[in-house]
C-alpha cells in the first residue's frame, strides 16, 4: 500500500472562530496518518525504537487551497517519496467529497539516534517498492529565516507545560504551529484565511523551557507574511512563515 487513506468529518475542536481547520490541527492529523502508514510499511515507531532511533520532523510546507470547515467530509491521503539528500520526504493531500483538493503539504523528516543525538542516514531503512514519487507539491519545504530588514518584536513568552509535551517527552510539532498562530494578532488569525505555511523545527524543547516568541510582519505581492521565531536562551527552536 504505497498510499494511506483516511476519511473523516472535521470536528468542532479542530476549527477556529471562522469554522476553518486550524493549521496546527492539520499537523496533528498529518503526523498521525504518517505514523500509521509507516507502521504498515515496516518502518514505524516500534521498528525504529529497537535500534534506539526515531523519526524527527524537520520541515513542513502546507498550502491551504480551500480550507476545510467544521463538519466537512474529507479524505486525507499520504505517501512517502524516499530519501532526498538529508531528508526522507512525505506528502499529503486533503480532498473533499467531490474529489477537489483542499489542502496539500510536503514534509521533510530525519532519523535520529536517541542516545548519541546524531542523524542516521540509512538508504535501506525502507524498501524501494514502498516509495511513491508523486508530488503533492513540486518543491520541498524551504529554510525559513527572519527578514533582515524588519526588527522582530517580542510577541509572547511561553513555558513548555504538560499540554505541549508528547510521548517522546518533548514539545509536539503541532504545538509550535499553535504558538505561532497565537503570536499573530487575533483579528488577522481568526478572520483572514491562512494561504500557506512553512515551518522549520530547529531544536527540541522540553517541559519547563521558557520560549520567547518573536514576530515580524511583511506585506508582499502575494499577501501578508508573518514570520515567527521561538527561542530558548537565544537558540532558535523553530521558525515559521505564515502567508495570509
Amino acid at each position: 500500500m504505497k498510499k494511506f487513506v483516511q476519511n473523516f468529518n472535521i470536528p468542532c475542536y479542530d476549527t477556529d472562530a471562522s469554522w476553518r481547520l486550524k493549521p496546527a490541527s492539520f499537523m496533528n492529523l498529518a503526523q498521525e496518518a504518517a505514523g500509521l502508514h509507516a507502521v504498515h510499511l515496516g518502518f514505524g515507531y516500534d521498528d525504529l525504537i529497537v535500534k534506539n532511533t526515531a523519526w524527527i520532523l524537520s520541515r513542513v510546507k502546507i498550502c491551504f487551497l480551500d480550507t476545510p470547515k467544521w463538519r466537512d467530509n474529507i479524505t486525507l491521503t499520504t505517501w512517502h517519496k524516499g530519501l532526498e539528500r538529508l531528508f526522507y520526504l512525505r506528502d499529503f493531500v486533503i480532498t473533499d467529497s467531490e474529489g477537489k483538493e483542499r489542502v496539500k503539504a510536503t514534509t521533510s523528516w530525519l532519523v535520529l539516534n536517541l542516545e548519541t543525538r546524531r542523524l542516521v542516514r540509512d538508504p535501506q531503512l525502507m524498501e524501494e517498492g514502498t516509495v511513491c514519487k508523486e508530488n503533492a507539491m513540486e518543491t520541498s519545504a524551504d529554510k525559513v529565516v527572519m527578514p533582515k530588514d524588519v526588527e522582530p518584536a517580542l510577541a509572547l513568552q511561553h513555558t513548555v507545560a504538560y499540554s505541549d509535551v508528547d510521548m517522546n517527552a518533548h514539545t509536539n510539532n503541532a504545538m509550535y504551529m499553535q504558538w505561532a498562530m497565537d503570536a499573530v494578532d487575533y483579528e488577522t488569525a481568526s478572520q483572514k484565511p491562512v494561504k500557506e505555511v512553512t515551518i522549520n523545527f530547529n531544536h527540541e524543547t522540553k517541559a519547563g523551557d521558557l520560549v520567547s516568541i518573536y514576530k515580524a510582519s511583511v506585506e508582499k505581492e502575494d499577501g501578508l507574511h508573518v514570520y515567527v521565531e521561538g527561542k530558548v536562551n537565544e537558540a532558535s527552536a523553530f521558525t515559521v512563515d505564515i502567508l495570509f
